[in-house]
């Protein structure tokens, strides 16, 4: 059964310590909170399934996930979709999204030294090699390179300023729950999102005809040593264990768990789901997910929800707040810094609502 909760404080004590409380947040909320647009766009905490659909998947992990129709954007099934969790490497279908329109295909992308030495997945770039930007970009996406992640944002200006974008990009979109602080997703104060903007930011990124192409590609060949081709295989275990699999990125920190976005289109229609903060062996779940979501459409059930860009998030883009940033001159520089944070504004309604409302901060310098 649907259900709808408003937060409504009452007492002066009360009301006044949860407002300051928020007021000192200044910031997204903390990791595990719900958003407080969430009652806009899907009911609030816990799992939300229509009436007479099937019984979910059993063994489910994650603790967020999401399962929508990738076309038309109507949303079947939910858990905690606006509870704020880590990314790990989901991250960079925001970084694809952010940068595919911004860098030209075949212009070239020369990694620096800081950009092939860092932790975590690499596609095995080496320093000062000219590698075309379509082949950094398929291997970002395929085998999850944090090395092409930096390479990428270094080509685009830096860290920061490519951090600067991604959040622009975010918000664009409605996906106003979600802070990047790098490239990679590789964990970091603050760097934050949750099952429903993963949903948006998937969508939006599959509507590049590059970025579909990249993330559904199994097996291709990057530039290696001596010049010799390196083969690459994706990372994405559904395009090699489920029927109709299109994409799009899996992701793993110790912190984050497993989080992954996976798509695929049966009998005309196209799903998509994402899960956040699961067990490591994650696909089998995303799997499952994706067969109750077919076979919900196929019963004809009800969405319970619509990937629409959130009130604030409209009207502010409507605006002019969130203006879509100009494409980046690539150049072979690397930086770094701290992206800029949304701050929050509290408003009280008439009727004793709070709305949280959120402006982006100026970057820190130093």
């Amino acid at each position: 059964m649907r259900t709808t909760t408003r937060v409504h404080f009452r007492g002066p004590v009360l009301l006044a310590t949860q407002l300051l409380a928020l007021a000192l947040l200044a910031g997204p909320a903390a990791a595990g909170s719900a958003s407080p647009l969430a009652d806009k766009q899907l009911p609030g905490a816990g799992v939300t399934v229509p009436t007479g659909a099937p019984s979910l998947p059993a063994g489910l992990t994650g603790t967020a996930w999401l399962v929508a129709d990738l076309d038309t954007g109507e949303v079947l099934a939910a858990r905690d979709a606006h509870r704020q969790l880590r990314p790990a490497s989901t991250l960079k279908v925001l970084t694809a999204l952010t940068l595919i329109p911004r860098i030209e295909r075949t212009s070239t992308i020369v990694p620096t030294f800081d950009d092939v030495n860092v932790e975590g997945s690499r596609v095995g770039l080496i320093e000062n090699v000219r590698y075309p930007a379509y082949q950094v970009l398929r291997a970002m996406l395929m085998t999850s390179g944090n090395d092409a992640a930096n390479a990428l944002a270094s080509a685009a200006g830096g860290a920061d300023v490519t951090a600067k974008s991604m959040n622009d990009e975010a918000r664009r979109i409605g996906a106003v729950d979600t802070v990047a602080v790098n490239a990679s997703g590789l964990d970091a104060p603050g760097q934050l999102t949750t099952a429903y903007d993963m949903a948006l930011i998937a969508r939006a990124a599959m509507e590049l005809p590059d970025f579909r192409s990249y993330v559904g590609t199994k097996r291709s060949t990057i530039l290696g040593r001596m010049g010799k081709p390196l083969r690459i295989t994706t990372h994405d275990k559904l395009l090699f264990n489920y029927d109709g699999a299109i994409g799009i990125k899996n992701g793993y920190t110790a912190k984050a768990g497993a989080t992954f976005i996976g798509a695929a289109t049966r009998n005309g229609r196209t799903l998509v789901v994402t899960v956040l903060h699961a067990k490591p062996r994650v696909w089998p779940e995303v799997a499952s997910l994706l067969d109750w979501g077919f076979a919900a459409t196929s019963a004809g059930i009800a969405p319970i929800g619509q990937l629409d860009k959130p009130e604030v998030a409209a009207a502010a883009e409507e605006a002019g707040s969130f203006p879509v940033s100009p494409p980046l001159a690539v150049q072979a520089t690397s930086g770094s810094g701290i992206a800029p944070l949304p701050l929050s504004l509290v408003v009280l309604t008439a009727g004793g609502t709070v709305v949280v409302m959120r402006r982006r901060r100026r970057p820190l310098s130093g």
